[in-house]
C-alpha cells in the first residue's frame, strides 16, 4: 500500500486502495462480464465527475485477473478515448488497441497457426485503410494534398501480398473469425475496459460507441463503458444535433439520445455517492492513510466495511494496536454534516477540499499565521463550500463588526461565551504569551461597543448559524490575519464601503505599521475633517483595532493624536478607545499615554486598571496615570 506523498496532498488519480468497498461493484460487473448467456455484453458504470469510475474500473481488472487461468484466460484492454491521438480518428484508434493486443496475445500462442496471423494481417489493412480515407477526407477539408508516400504506406500491402486492401465491411466477420481461431481457444473473455468517454468531444463519443457496435460485437467481445451517462447522452444530441434534452413530463426512455446509447450499452451499473457514514469512514481513512501502517490501515478499512453492512457508526471501529486516531476522528466527525450535503457524497471533491486545507494552513503556517487546525478547517469550510456567507465574514472584518456579529452569531447559534475561565487565568495566559514574543490570544470582549449591532433573533441565514454550531467556537479569536490571506487569495479588496472615501486613505495610512504612511497624514489634514467626518473616522478606527490587533498600536496611536488635536471629539476617541478590551490590551498600548492628555482620555486608563487583575499589563497601566490618579 502507498502512504500520502511528504507534501501531504491527495493525487487526482485513481485510488490504489480500496478505502469505500467498491469492490461490491467490481465483483458485481466482473460476474456480468464472465456471464456465458450475456456474450456479448456493453455494460455502463455511470458516475458524476470524480465520483470513482476509474478506480472501480482498476478494480474490475484487478478481479478479472483473479479469476483468469490459463485454459480460460480473461484479456483485460484498458483504453481511453480522450487520450486518443487527434489526428487519427477515434474508431480506428480502439479497433487498433484491441488489435494490438490480440497480435500480442496470438504471438505468444503455443498453437501458432498460419490462419489467426492471416487474420490479423487483413484487419490491420481494413485499419489502414480507415485511416487512409479519413487521412484524405482531412485534407480535402483543409485544402491540402497529404503526403503521397503516407498515403501509399497506409494502404500498400506488403510485397509479394495478392490480398486486396477492401474497406470495413467484413471486419465484423473476420474479427469473429479470429477470435474463434485455435490460436485464440485459450482466450474466455476479452474486455475492453472505457474510460472517461465522457470527457471527449461529441464526434469522438460518437465514434467510440460505433466501433463497439459495429465492429466488435462478437463472441467473446465485452466491454465496460465508465461515464456519466447524461453526458454521453449530451454528446450524442450535439453530435447529431437533436431537438435537444427531453422535458422533464416525457418518458425519458422515448429520448433519441438515451435510446441510441441504450442500443449499444444493456445494463447500467450506477456508482452510488457516498452515505454520510461513507462520508465520515472516507475522511477518517484518508487521513490514517497518511499515518498508519499497512497493517493497520487494513484492519481500520475492514471495520468500516462491516460497519457499513451492519449499519453502525464510526463509533463502532473501535481501538486499533498502536493506532492514535482521536484527533482524526474528531476532525471527521467535526466536518461530515456540511461536506456530505455540499459536496453531494464525491470522493474527488472531498480530497480537493482536504487539499485546499492543506495548502491554506501550510502557507498560513509559513506567514506566521498561527491558528488552531480546527479553527482554519471551519473557516476553509465557509470559504469553500458556503461562498456568500464567506463573502459576508469577509464585509463584517472590512467594516470593523466582525466580533460583533460573530458573538451574536454564535449566541444565536447556541454557542455562549464560555465562562470557566477566569480573568487572572486568562491575563496570566496573555503575560505568558507576551513573554515569549508571541500575540496574546484574543478573549471575549466584557463591554458592547456603540457599533454593535443591535441582537435580533433570526438576522443570521440558517447556513451562517448552522456553519456557527461546528466546533470550534471562535469568538475571542484574532481571525484577521487568516481573513487577510484568504481575501488576498480570492482577490478580494477589504474595503469598508461605509466609511466615506475620502477618509479610506486617512484611515489606511494612520492604521498602517509604517511611521512613514502614518505620518504622511498631516494635522493640517486631520484639522480640515469636519466633526461627522472625525467621528466616523475614530469609530472606524476603534472597531479595526478591536478586530485585527496587529493594528491596536497604530490605533491608539492615532486615536490619541486626534484627542490631541481635536477637543470636540475628545469623548468619541474615549469611546474608540474603550472598545478594546481590557484583558487584550498589549503592553504597548498604556505607555503611549501622556500625563497631559484630556481628562476623559486619562480616563480610559482608569477603566482599565479597574478590570485588569494584576500583572504586567495592569502595572504598565498604573505607570501611564499620574500620581494623583493612582492612589
Amino acid at each position: 500500500m502507498t502512504t500520502a506523498p511528504h507534501s501531504g496532498l491527495w493525487s487526482d488519480d485513481p485510488a490504489s486502495v480500496d478505502l469505500l468497498s467498491f469492490d461490491a461493484v467490481a465483483h458485481t460487473v466482473a460476474d456480468a462480464l464472465l456471464d456465458e448467456a450475456l456474450d456479448p455484453v456493453a455494460l455502463g458504470l455511470s458516475g458524476s465527475w470524480g465520483s470513482g469510475k476509474t478506480t472501480v474500473l482498476g478494480l474490475v481488472a484487478q478481479e478479472l485477473d483473479r479469476r483468469s487461468t490459463a485454459e480460460k484466460k480473461v484479456l483485460v484492454i484498458q483504453t481511453d478515448p480522450w487520450r486518443y491521438d487527434p489526428s487519427t480518428g477515434a474508431k480506428e484508434s480502439l479497433i487498433a488497441e484491441v488489435l494490438d493486443a490480440l497480435a500480442a496475445e496470438v504471438a505468444g500462442s503455443a498453437t501458432k497457426t498460419d490462419k489467426a496471423k492471416q487474420l490479423l494481417v487483413r484487419l490491420g489493412k481494413r485499419i489502414d485503410w480507415a485511416k487512409a480515407i479519413k487521412l484524405a477526407a482531412k485534407s480535402s477539408l483543409t485544402l491540402q494534398i497529404p503526403d503521397f508516400d503516407k498515403l501509399v504506406e497506409l494502404v500498400k500491402p506488403k510485397e509479394g501480398d495478392k490480398e486486396s486492401v477492401r474497406g470495413l465491411e467484413e471486419f465484423r466477420d473476420e474479427f469473429g473469425m479470429l477470435l474463434a481461431s485455435e490460436d485464440l481457444t485459450h482466450v474466455q473473455a476479452v474486455v475492453v475496459l472505457v474510460d472517461d468517454l465522457d470527457r471527449c468531444l461529441p464526434e469522438t463519443v460518437v465514434e467510440s460507441l460505433e466501433a463497439m457496435r459495429l465492429f466488435l460485437a462478437v463472441p467473446k467481445m465485452s466491454f465496460v463503458i465508465a461515464a456519466d451517462e447524461e453526458r454521453v447522452a449530451d454528446a450524442i444530441r450535439t453530435r447529431f444535433k437533436a431537438t435537444g434534452r427531453p422535458d422533464e413530463s416525457d418518458d425519458e426512455r422515448q429520448d433519441p439520445a438515451t435510446l441510441y446509447l441504450h442500443k449499444i450499452v444493456q445494463t447500467t451499473i450506477p456508482l452510488p455517492a457516498l452515505s454520510h457514514f461513507d462520508t465520515q469512514a472516507y475522511l477518517l481513512l484518508l487521513q490514517m492513510h497518511a499515518t498508519a501502517q499497512p497493517e493497520q490501515l487494513t484492519t481500520l478499512i475492514e471495520r468500516c466495511t462491516q460497519i457499513r453492512r451492519a449499519g453502525g457508526s464510526v463509533d463502532d471501529i473501535g481501538e486499533v494496536d498502536g493506532l492514535d486516531m482521536e484527533d482524526q476522528l474528531a476532525f471527521a466527525t467535526r466536518l461530515t454534516p456540511l461536506l456530505y450535503e455540499k459536496l453531494r457524497g464525491n470522493p474527488r471533491y472531498i480530497k480537493r477540499f482536504l487539499n485546499d486545507l492543506h495548502v491554506r494552513q501550510s502557507v498560513a503556517l509559513r506567514r506566521g499565521i498561527s491558528l488552531d487546525p480546527a479553527v482554519v478547517a471551519k473557516l476553509m469550510t465557509l470559504e469553500a463550500l458556503m461562498k456568500p456567507e464567506f463573502k459576508l465574514l469577509l464585509d463584517w472584518f472590512a467594516k470593523g463588526e466582525m466580533r460583533d456579529h460573530l458573538e451574536r452569531l454564535e449566541d444565536e447559534a447556541g454557542r455562549p461565551a464560555q465562562t470557566n475561565t477566569t480573568a487572572t487565568e486568562q491575563q496570566d495566559e496573555a503575560d505568558g504569551a507576551v513573554e515569549a514574543g508571541s500575540r496574546p490570544r484574543r478573549a471575549t470582549s466584557t463591554r458592547r461597543s456603540q457599533a454593535a449591532i443591535p441582537a435580533t433573533s433570526g438576522q443570521f441565514s440558517q447556513a451562517m448559524v448552522r456553519w456557527a454550531r461546528l466546533a470550534p467556537p471562535l469568538r475571542g479569536l484574532d481571525l484577521s490575519p487568516y481573513l487577510t490571506l484568504a481575501a488576498a487569495f480570492a482577490g478580494v479588496t477589504l474595503i469598508d464601503d461605509s466609511l466615506p472615501e475620502q477618509l479610506r486613505d486617512i484611515a489606511a495610512n494612520l492604521l498602517s505599521e509604517s511611521r512613514r504612511e502614518q505620518a504622511s497624514v498631516t494635522d493640517a489634514e486631520l484639522d480640515q475633517l469636519g466633526d461627522g467626518d472625525m467621528t466616523d473616522l475614530l469609530r472606524h478606527i476603534g472597531r479595526t483595532m478591536r478586530d485585527q490587533p496587529t493594528k491596536q498600536k497604530a490605533g491608539v496611536n492615532a486615536i490619541l493624536r486626534i484627542a490631541r488635536r481635536r477637543s470636540e471629539v475628545v469623548a468619541t476617541a474615549r469611546d474608540a478607545l474603550l472598545m478594546l478590551p481590557p484583558n487584550e490590551i498589549t503592553i504597548a498600548t498604556p505607555i503611549q499615554f501622556k500625563p497631559d492628555d484630556p481628562a476623559p482620555i486619562r480616563g480610559v486608563l482608569t477603566t482599565w486598571k479597574g478590570k485588569l487583575p494584576d500583572g504586567k499589563i495592569k502595572r504598565a497601566v498604573e505607570s501611564a496615570l499620574p500620581n494623583r490618579e493612582t492612589v
